[in-house]
């Protein structure tokens, strides 16, 4: 497919993040409720897409379809098959084949590496290739402060952007942000899928990942500890639970990690420390049931 419209500027500062009215990415369907009556809903499109290193097939993703080129860079680089200092010669993306295909000036070779390999416990079935371990023994994550005042101020604003996962549900949001301002959002079934495309933003634009913060409103599973602390960002934050693996490996690479954000509630199980609360509590809206991200169901 074409690539999705990006909108830019339109809520709250975002640099890009896909149209939630973008036919492409949705379709409208009929059907009955639990009153037989009739009832139209929205539902996500979901495509495979095949992503290729140089010669070498690498893995069929389903995703939503969009921003195909950043899901692939994303993917191999949080599979540290694609490394941050590598030159990308390409990425070239076949709309009726479904296949991207990244090219480097390095020779790669990862057949060994990919028999090795993890079904995680993302949306979707995520897989991670190669040495679990590896990226939380060796991370090097800034000391970077988190002032309660630019999470409350980020949530809201992330609560209420116009999304596909409000339009439709069935779907997994993610953010990139800098203190309060949202930069990235990006959508996908696989919360994973959402990660990549960030992650292959950020490698194409030259982020610094420094001073970010990332947003997720799935689950701090040891899978989305990784990732983050992979894209080299110290702050990872989500509306979602915790798992004890993800908790784990949070604290041991250093990773601040906050869940439950919702309203005024949040909680934090690693890097509390780099908490600075200058918020009062007294001048801090509690979540709208309005924005809370449910799929929407449009009845007579």
């Amino acid at each position: 497919m074409s690539k999705p419209k990006i909108v830019s500027g339109l809520t709250d500062g975002y640099i890009v993040r896909p149209d939630p009215a973008d036919p492409r990415l949705s379709e409208r369907v009929t059907g009955v409720d639990e009153t037989g009556g009739k009832v139209e809903t929205a539902v996500v499109m979901e495509r495979p897409l095949t992503i290729f290193l140089n010669s070498q097939e690498v893995v069929t993703a389903m995703t939503i379809g969009d921003y195909p080129e950043y899901l692939a860079l994303g993917f191999l680089l949080n599979q540290n098959m694609l490394k941050p200092d590598d030159v990308v010669t390409g990425v070239d993306y076949d709309d009726d084949l479904a296949v991207a295909v990244v090219r480097t000036e390095r020779t790669t070779n990862y057949e060994q590496k990919m028999k090795k390999k993890v079904q995680t416990s993302g949306c979707g079935q995520g897989t991670v290739f190669g040495d679990l371990m590896e990226v939380i023994e060796n991370a090097k994550l800034p000391h970077t402060e988190l002032r309660t005042s630019w999470l409350y101020t980020l949530t809201h604003k992330i609560n209420t952007t116009p999304s596909l996962y409000l339009e439709a549900g069935a779907i997994h949001g993610c953010v990139l942000a800098q203190e309060d301002r949202p930069l990235v959002y990006m959508e996908d079934v696989g919360r994973h899928n959402a990660v990549d495309k960030i992650a292959g933003w950020m490698f194409q634009e030259k982020i610094s990942p420094a001073d970010k913060i990332f947003y997720t409103t799935g689950r701090l599973t040891s899978e989305m500890v990784i990732k983050t602390v992979r894209m080299g960002i110290p702050i990872l934050v989500s509306r979602s639970g915790f798992t004890a693996w993800g908790v784990e490996l949070a604290r041991k690479a250093g990773l601040t990690l906050i869940g439950r954000a919702r309203g005024k509630r949040f909680v934090a199980l690693s890097g509390e420390d780099r908490i600075k609360f200058d918020q009062d509590l007294r001048y801090v809206e509690e979540e709208s049931a309005k924005h809370r991200r449910k799929g929407a169901v449009d009845r007579d």
